[in-house]
């Protein structure tokens, strides 16, 4: 009997020991993350840079503080103040935030060199596993993977107000060349860093339009605006009945009040329209002052359900696959082979070769 239990023993150890690891890994991944979510607990914040707007404060807030208990700490940074908040900062040997959620991080602080490899803080195995990613990997803008892409959709770049011009005549960029529209089309500034830039860097780089379509705009007396509302105003209120490089988000919020201003869809255009994550870039600051918080809150974020509330509240659309899109507009969804308008390779070609065109052909 005593040696019938013994080779029972053996054997029983020999299966654990020709086990192909998915058990203990199981159990590493579950234990790592027990651990972390309890060390952040004890920390009891996350201070996070996020976008403005309350919609998204809530979004990026309330969720993750009602599941785990860590409150948020939450500041709306723009592209214009984040680089020089972060900057007085560091100078003064302060380390106040764990987490930035912001556009153009590529641009407002890879050069302050403050962000950190953000995949060894990723610990669930649902936002680790690639196949739950567009094209089969997480999207990093750096060489170190600490700017991470969460939200490339299509914009929207031209913009009517349908009781003046028809959305449905406008079947390529280049109509708006037609000598109708001269002294009537509105743009946001696209020599500061906005949706105009965005815009304008899309002509630029795209095959079929480029410089020579953004020297004949430019001789339609285009009308430079630089407040987002104001600009979505003026051809709403009958102003001007076409608009260039609007924030979409500002013309959607108006659509849903019922003034009269539309997008027009992409997908009728024939160059369509760009790609950008707009405000969905993801970075981990370095010398946290909330590691294991943070650690936490990147997790979330990523997964399927913090992407489903930041998409929501955004009107984004996420990189992950298993995140419904159908709050979004249709022609949100990125399409393969478009022109991606982000990204430090677009942003050299922009500052190299754009914005010394623009300087050239656009009135101050």
């Amino acid at each position: 009997m005593k040696v019938g239990l013994a080779v029972g023993f053996l054997v029983h150890l020999a299966i654990l020991l020709a086990w192909d690891g998915t058990w203990g890994a199981s159990l590493t991944w579950q234990d790592d993350w027990n651990r972390t979510v309890k060390a952040g607990k004890e920390e009891g914040r996350v201070a996070v840079i996020g976008p403005v707007g309350a919609d998204r404060r809530d979004a990026l807030a309330l969720p993750f503080q009602k599941k785990y208990g860590i409150s948020v700490d939450y500041w709306p940074g723009t592209g214009r103040n984040i680089t020089p908040r972060i900057t007085t900062e560091r100078g003064a040997r302060q380390y106040l935030w764990d987490v930035v959620i912001a556009g153009a991080l590529e641009i407002l602080l890879l050069p302050l060199n403050v962000l950190e490899p953000l995949e060894p803080a990723l610990i669930l195995p649902e936002v680790k596993e690639t196949r739950y990613w567009r094209g089969g990997d997480m999207e990093f803008l750096d060489s170190k993977r600490s700017i991470f892409v969460m939200s490339p959709f299509h914009r929207g770049t031209l913009f009517v107000n349908p009781k003046l011009a028809d959305a449905k005549s406008f079947r390529s960029y280049k109509d708006l060349l037609d000598p109708q529209w001269k002294g009537k089309i509105v743009i946001d500034e696209p020599r500061k860093p906005g949706p105009g830039q965005a815009t304008f860097l899309f002509f630029y780089l795209h095959p079929d339009l480029g410089p020579d379509f953004i020297r004949a705009l430019a001789g339609q007396d285009l009308v430079i605006l630089r407040d987002y509302a104001q600009e979505v105003d003026a051809v709403a209120g009958g102003k001007y009945p076409v608009g260039i490089g609007f924030s979409d988000s500002i013309a959607e919020q108006r659509m849903r009040q019922g003034v009269p201003i539309a997008i027009v869809d992409p997908r009728d255009l024939r160059e369509g329209s760009d790609v950008s994550p707009a405000s969905g870039q993801l970075g981990l600051f370095d010398n946290t002052p909330h590691p294991n918080a943070a650690k936490v809150y990147v997790n979330w974020l990523l997964s399927r359900e913090g992407q489903t509330e930041f998409t929501r509240a955004t009107g984004y659309i996420s990189n992950r696959l298993d995140v419904r899109t159908d709050h979004a507009a249709p022609w949100r969804v990125p399409m393969a082979g478009a022109v991606k308008t982000y990204g430090l390779e677009a942003r050299r070609l922009g500052d190299e070769g754009m914005n010394p065109l623009l300087n050239a052909v656009l009135r101050r």
